[in-house]
């Protein structure tokens, strides 16, 4: 019988690969073997710690680093380090085995999601996490939702924490097809909870092993840290006599249906494997004999065309199943061969997409590309081609985090760090400057910031501080897209995504570029719609171009934005059409600058930020640009002031349009015995309570229906023993105290003390989740408060 025993490195190997290490991503190594993954999470589902066992595991550090403790590799800044969570997201190359990882471990508050977005644009894979105990989560759908908005092509699920009491491997596989995630998720793997059958019938939680299905192999993890393999017998009397596992251990009569299951959902979707499964001899051990190299190669197909979504589970803290991850990533998830478009090649033309800019105090600006097209090299000029400006690229790095590493090249697929870019923003598009002028060069797709939910006033302390706190706001801005920056009646403001994304900005102000400031209060974004009046067809502008005057026309429409249509993010929730009837790109995503479109773009996104009514952001408005008329030998830089002022003269002769406020999705968890309390509150502060279940997709306020489990394997409770063993204390008779779950919406601008208020409603037992539900219009009443609360009434 195969026994292989996975020992942790020994001090002085460790010391050779940590000297070996900065080689990751050379351009030797294979594209093929290149996978350019994200971790992706709720909040506290073990990202980093993931990242950090990984680390451990690949022979990157000689120990792993904890959040608790501050000692984490991804997570350096002080405010990481000093609230526990994850602000920025960071990038990583790590070997293993054969394959190149260039991993990014990302933020999981909502506040920081500007960070999943950039993420999500440039990896062909993605991690995604859950906690055991509690299943998939409010954050849990929106990274999905983003991942699913930047069309990454492959994803596994890990199902960690399993080593916590109340954590149920069933439950949290179920409420993938709850909610909707998936409709296929096929487990590869399957926990053991312990070795010890007496374990089960006391309900001990843990996880002391994993059986691989795929590789019919079981791992056993002691209390240090260390792991055995084993193979498992090929047939059903063996692996009930072999000794591996208890004859009366839970596991034994479910370890062949699982497999079982496995192969045969895998067949539906590989004709190959079908028949193969077809020619083997009758028998319930004759699924046993498939070897994995006649698994892996239909499994990474399914999962390449997401007919499937495997689930690996684990315990991160434990380091669990991390080598288990490593392998799955290494064999299922796509390497930009799998992704690339027909422009695309190792040998072809230089093409970047710039996915994060952040700013250095010794390095200065460092901009996180991804290489789609050729070979980046140090020293070489590039071309914008999102802002139409040529840079030099001084040094190419590869980031270790807080660490860096200067190597010569970039290759083809590669995820790096290059020095130098003056202008360069988030989202921009660079050739090489030798071929700028070549007409294919087009924008790759950017990166679109959420819109800002919350803003706050920034006073400089002095008026000498004024302009450093003004460049300061900028440089912040070009780091961080999602923050806004704009002056209302002379007054300087800042928009974020939320309190925290405010309380964030202000310390790296502070601590980053040392400037002098006080913070306002914080007040919620509020926008402005369209109003009931009439406006006139009003399509002609008028101005003088060297004396003569000079009339410009642009023929466009005006309405609100329908009930069964969507506004587009880019345009802050507007919904803005060009003369061919496609959504018009925001004004920086034009190829061309000097386009006449671009320049009608910039006027209009000018005017819809800023009403003349009440100095708010215009949204839910449908504007459709038919036709325009610029005269012979005017630059087309002119049509930008006429489409402004044509918009706004038309915003300002329909009136005031209604408000709208931005609203967010609550999750809130407490005693029974404190629930009327917390729902009076909700509706005494504008909130709406949408269901009282204890667990159900409301969350996101429609009804859904759950995937079928039909065909999957799904299995039974009690292999989570402390699940079980909570469900029936759950409702036992000797608890006087249930635990109950409260969804509802409520108004962002009623919610910013709530963590305050709901520990003292429920004698600090509440806990919530919060999620952005956009905009919506206000009554009357709260129109005029809103008003007067920002001068306007």
């Amino acid at each position: 019988m195969l026994r292989r025993v996975l020992w942790l490195p020994v001090r002085d190997r460790q010391l050779k690969f940590l000297n070996q290490r900065f080689l990751a991503t050379e351009a030797h190594h294979e594209t093929s073997l290149i996978r350019n993954m994200a971790l992706v999470a709720h909040i506290d589902s073990g990202k980093t710690t993931l990242t950090e066992s990984i680390l451990h595991k690949s022979a990157y550090l000689a120990a792993p680093g904890s959040v608790d403790t501050g000692s984490t590799t991804t997570d350096f800044l002080p405010a990481e380090r000093e609230r526990g969570i994850t602000i920025q997201s960071a990038s990583i190359p790590v070997k293993w085995d054969k394959w190149t990882f260039n991993l990014i471990d990302t933020p999981g508050h909502a506040d920081f999601g500007m960070e999943v977005e950039s993420a999500s644009r440039v990896v062909d894979g993605a991690v995604v996490l859950i906690d055991s105990v509690e299943g998939v989560e409010a954050q849990t759908k929106g990274v999905w939702r983003q991942l699913d908005r930047y069309g990454v092509p492959t994803r596994l699920m890990f199902l960690n924490k399993l080593d916590r009491p109340g954590a149920s491997f069933r439950s949290s596989l179920v409420s993938l097809l709850t909610h909707r995630l998936h409709p296929n998720p096929v487990a590869l793997v399957l926990p053991v909870a312990s070795f010890r059958t007496e374990d089960y019938m006391r309900a001990e939680p843990g996880i002391q092993g994993l059986v691989d299905l795929v590789k019919w192999e079981i791992w056993k993890w002691t209390e240090d840290g260390h792991s055995t393999i084993q193979s498992l017998p090929r047939t059903v009397e063996e692996l009930e006599t072999s000794g591996i596992l208890p004859a009366n251990h839970p596991m034994i009569p479910h370890l062949v249906a699982a497999r079982a299951t496995l192969l045969e959902n895998l067949s539906m979707y590989s004709d190959e494997l079908m028949e193969h499964l077809l020619a083997l001899p009758p028998g319930p051990s004759s699924y046993l004999d498939v070897e994995m190299s006649a698994i892996i190669p239909h499994l990474r197909k399914a999962t390449l065309s997401n007919d499937i979504l495997p689930v690996l589970c684990g315990s991160a803290m434990k380091s669990i199943g991390t080598e288990l991850v490593m392998n799955y990533v290494g064999e299922l998830l796509a390497s930009p061969m799998d992704v690339r478009l027909d422009a695309e090649s190792a040998n072809g033309p230089l093409r970047l997409l710039a996915w994060k800019v952040s700013w250095d105090k010794r390095k200065g600006w460092m901009t996180f590309v991804r290489v789609y097209s050729g070979t980046l090299k140090r020293q070489s000029s590039v071309f914008n081609v999102t802002s139409g400006q040529k840079e030099k690229i001084s040094k190419v790095l590869l980031l270790y985090a807080a660490e860096a590493q200067e190597v010569e090249s970039l290759p083809y697929g590669s995820v790096g760090v290059i020095l130098g870019l003056k202008f360069t923003r988030t989202g921009d598009t660079l050739v090489d400057a030798r071929h700028s002028s070549n007409s294919s060069q087009t924008s790759l797709r950017g990166v679109v910031p959420p819109p800002a939910v919350m803003s706050a006033s920034v006073i400089p302390k002095s008026h000498s501080d004024l302009d450093p706190v003004q460049e300061a706001l900028h440089a912040l801005s070009r780091t961080d897209p999602s923050v806004r920056v704009d002056m209302q009646e002379g007054q300087l403001l800042v928009h974020g995504l939320g309190a925290l994304h405010l309380e964030i900005v202000e310390g790296r102000l502070r601590d980053e570029w040392n400037v002098n400031f006080e913070l306002g209060s914080r007040r919620v974004s509020y926008r402005e719609s369209m109003g009931p009046g009439l406006s006139s067809n009003i399509n002609n502008w008028t101005t003088e171009v060297a004396g003569k005057p000079v009339t410009i026309k642009i023929l466009m429409t005006m309405e609100p934005l329908a009930d069964d249509e969507q506004g587009d993010p880019v345009w802050d929730g507007n919904l803005v059409l060009g003369p061919s009837g496609k959504p018009l790109l925001s004004p920086d995503a034009f190829r061309d600058q000097l386009d006449p479109m671009a320049n009608i773009a910039r006027g209009l996104s000018s005017s819809l930020s800023n009403s003349p009514h009440t100095s708010l952001p215009l949204s839910h408005i449908k504007i459709h640009v038919t036709e325009y008329n610029l005269p012979r030998d005017i630059p087309t830089s002119i049509l930008a002031g006429a489409s402004s002022s044509i918009l706004r003269t038309r915003i300002q002769e329909a009136g005031m349009g209604p408000v709208l406020e931005p609203f967010i999705k609550l999750k809130i968890s407490l005693h029974e015995d404190t629930m009327g309390k917390v729902v009076k509150d909700l509706t005494e502060n504008g909130g709406e309570v949408l269901d009282l279940a204890s667990d159900t997709p409301a969350m996101d306020g429609d009804e859904v229906v759950a995937y079928s489990t039909d065909g999957l394997y799904i299995p039974p409770e009690e292999l989570s023993p402390s699940s079980a063993a909570s469900t029936s204390y759950k409702f036992s008779n000797d608890v006087p105290r249930l635990k109950r779950t409260i969804h509802a919406v409520a108004p962002l601008s009623r919610m910013l003390d709530y963590s305050t208020r709901l520990r003292a409603l429920s004698g600090g037992h509440g806990l919530f989740d919060m999620l952005n539900a956009g905009f919506r219009q206000v009554s009357e009443a709260r129109r005029l408060e809103i008003l007067r609360e920002i001068g306007r009434a």
